[in-house]
């Protein structure tokens, strides 16, 4: 796969606060991983780097030839992943829409290109509004896991009319407040640490699954933690009359063995404030959601956002 547009290496992304590689083997490195977990997706029918305002985001297509069409589905990826952290999910998403998109996180690791620091949320759903312009796609459902549940829900308030409908997986710093735990691996990631340690503080947030073989995907994001520099502002957290002004169809599943928040807590937030929510609290689940169900995951968002196109449908 080559580059379309040339990745941000070198020191002097570090002095303008965009995210970066700091060398070229730094890049090199990192790329063999991303290379290697994009093999187990299907072949992407498009490729694209669309230009916004803070950056260029990797953009691929998938979709099934002869689906329905319905509205283009786009997928948001958690921090420190990126495109390949859906393996588990494209080929039920893609079974019955035409048109799945997935980008890579503008300032985080991955083929996305920042070029103009962040200074607030509202910039997330800036360069989202832009990207979906790009595109040329109108009201887009949105699935989002994690970071990118909270990234989609920027949009939804930056650009409610661009939004079909958000499906949040587990989103973090949005129904619950961010906990210790989620701290200490955030901060771990960021940090000179061991490959064993870097392994165990991915597997803590993902309910204790064992990452120490052979997991391209797993091995991808400790390359990101390790190779990749982020200037992110933290996810600030939303109020009640914030989350609660946002009226867009919204599916949010909660998963109960979560340590990003407290799962319980943040369900009934959930189910408090939105305007138009159905949430699901699944106790068997971790933060790795997407993951550990992508059976349950697939069929739950489609049965979601088939029936409002369904319903969109029969009003026009």
């Amino acid at each position: 796969m080559n580059d379309l547009v040339r990745p941000n290496i070198g020191a002097e992304f570090r002095r303008r606060r965009l995210g970066h590689f700091p060398d070229a083997p730094a890049y090199a490195r990192y790329r063999r991983n991303y290379d290697r977990a994009m093999a187990d997706l299907p072949a992407p029918g498009g490729v694209q780097d669309v230009p916004t305002g803070f950056g260029t985001v990797r953009v691929y297509r998938f979709g099934t030839d002869g689906a329905d069409a319905g509205r283009p589905l786009l997928l948001l990826p958690g921090r420190t992943a990126s495109t390949p952290m859906w393996a588990p999910n494209l080929a039920g998403l893609t079974a019955s829409r035409r048109a799945v998109y997935t980008i890579d996180l503008l300032g985080e690791p991955g083929l996305s290109v920042q070029s103009e620091p962040f200074a607030s949320a509202a910039d997330q759903g800036v360069w989202l509004a832009e990207l979906l312009t790009g595109l040329g796609l109108d009201r887009t459902h949105l699935l989002g896991v994690s970071i990118g549940g909270w990234t989609a829900f920027q949009l939804a308030r930056h650009a409610p009319e661009k939004v079909a409908s958000l499906s949040l997986l587990d989103p973090a710093c949005l129904f619950g407040r961010i906990t210790w735990k989620t701290v200490a691996v955030s901060l771990g990631s960021v940090g000179p640490l061991p490959e064993s340690w870097r392994l165990r503080l991915l597997s803590w947030i993902s309910g204790g699954a064992d990452l120490s073989g052979d997991e391209p995907v797993a091995d991808l994001i400790s390359a990101g933690m390790r190779e990749f520099t982020s200037f992110l502002p933290p996810p600030t957290y939303p109020s009640d009359e914030q989350v609660a002004a946002v009226d867009v169809p919204t599916l949010a599943v909660i998963a109960g063995r979560s340590i990003i928040h407290h799962p319980g807590r943040a369900a009934e937030r959930a189910r408090r404030l939105l305007a138009r929510g159905v949430v699901e609290l699944w106790p068997d689940a971790s933060h790795a959601l997407n993951g550990e169900f992508p059976e349950r995951v697939s069929a739950r968002v489609l049965a979601f956002i088939d029936q409002l196109d369904g319903d969109d449908a029969g009003r026009s």
